[in-house]
């Protein structure tokens, strides 16, 4: 008995910790979009590990580097109506520890187009806070 009710005790507090860890990444990506849809760039940015050791994958190959990173969006979204509004629709999140895979879809609603396509993102849990360590988007 005294087994089972350690083993619930901790299944119970696994999956709390999971739920509370879900929560926070899916907070950081609202703040994320909300920061892309009001033109703010650097703050969309702070979704992901400040590190060089960042990855961003995407159809050019893969860039490494947090300041890298932001450069390129820079480049690639220079004004609010390049950026248009995203929107960030979660398929999947998977936490396991301090570690969390989310996979999902995105898309871009401008005047002249409306570009979409999927993401996948490996997430840590860094000085007690979930950050992006790789962005794989196509």
């Amino acid at each position: 008995m005294i087994k089972f009710i350690l083993f619930s005790f901790i299944f119970i507090c696994q999956f709390a910790h999971a739920s509370t860890s879900k929560y926070d990444i899916l907070k950081v990506m609202a703040m994320q979009q909300d920061a892309w849809n009001q033109g703010n760039l650097k703050q969309y940015m702070q979704g992901y590990w400040q590190s060089e050791e960042l990855k961003f994958v995407g159809k050019n190959g893969i860039k490494y580097g947090w300041k890298n990173t932001l450069k390129n969006y820079i480049t690639t979204y220079p004004d609010k109506a390049t950026m248009g509004q995203l929107t960030f629709d979660v398929l999947e999140v998977n936490v396991n520890g301090d570690t969390a895979f989310v996979l999902g879809k995105w898309s871009l609603k401008r005047k002249t187009d409306n570009p979409k396509g999927y993401y996948s993102l490996y997430w840590k849990k860094i000085n007690d806070e979930w950050r992006i360590v790789i962005d794989h988007s196509s």
